[in-house]
């Protein structure tokens, strides 16, 4: 998960009771850093506030993209869901542009109308098929 970030900061109050995310997030942020031992690209820092201000996390994508993250409202898990989603999209946009490909890939709208061999089945042929089968 680290791999695709660059940097990660984690704001909480410790005495708020809304800082389970930011907490269960710390967790796998630690584990995984120790488990990607040879990725140390990614930054992890830890606020610890004083005042009301509600937890969240501020992640940053290695191609800079930096997101803010209500962590009242988001579960860890759904945070590191979104952010391997993301990462699979940064490993295919570096695969197309590597390979000197245009990215986004741009489909032409008449070949998203188009038919394709295999995707319809011919209901007459099955049925003949079964109406001539032993048994």
């Amino acid at each position: 998960m680290l791999k695709f970030l660059s940097r990660v900061r984690i704001e909480f109050n410790a005495l708020d009771p809304r800082t389970a995310c930011c907490m269960e997030f710390l967790a796998q942020c630690n584990a995984a850093r120790h488990k990607d031992a040879g990725s140390g690209a990614c930054q992890v820092t830890v606020k610890r506030r004083t005042d009301d201000h509600p937890p969240q996390i501020t992640i940053t994508y290695v191609n800079g993209v930096e997101e803010v993250v209500d962590a009242t409202s988001t579960s860890a898990q759904t945070l590191r869901e979104r952010i391997l989603s993301s990462g699979r999209m940064l490993e295919t946009e570096q695969m197309f542009r590597e390979a000197g490909e245009r990215w986004p890939v741009v489909i032409p709208e008449e070949e998203l109308h188009m038919t394709f061999p295999g995707t319809k089945v011919n209901y007459l042929l099955l049925s003949l098929i079964f109406l001539f089968l032993p048994g």
